[in-house]
């Protein structure tokens, strides 16, 4: 997605969703950084109660675009990202190929 990359990992258990924020050094300095996790987190926050499934670890990398992007596209991003995500669970989450 253009605004962030997400991992997801099957835990294959019933336990809730955990989540994860990072961002590299490419992204900019520490003010940039941080303002990516946080924007990450609001998203994630909004987003993945309805669409998070137990037994996942999730992971949200920002990108360069995250600090910048607007907030609604996003939660779009992170939306289709989880779709995408859980509509493959047997397969890689890019078009199924390896």
């Amino acid at each position: 997605m253009p605004g962030m990359v997400v991992q997801a990992l099957n835990r294959r258990d019933q336990a809730a969703p955990r989540l994860g924020f990072t961002c590299s050094k490419k992204i900019g300095n520490a003010v940039t950084r941080n303002r990516a996790k946080r924007r990450l987190r609001e998203a994630a926050r909004l987003v993945l109660c309805e669409t998070a499934q137990n037994g996942f670890d999730y992971v949200l990398i920002g990108r360069m675009a995250t600090a910048r992007r607007d907030f609604a596209d996003l939660q779009k991003d992170l939306t289709a990202a989880l779709k995408r995500l859980h509509a493959t669970p047997n397969e890689v989450a890019d078009k199924g190929k390896r």
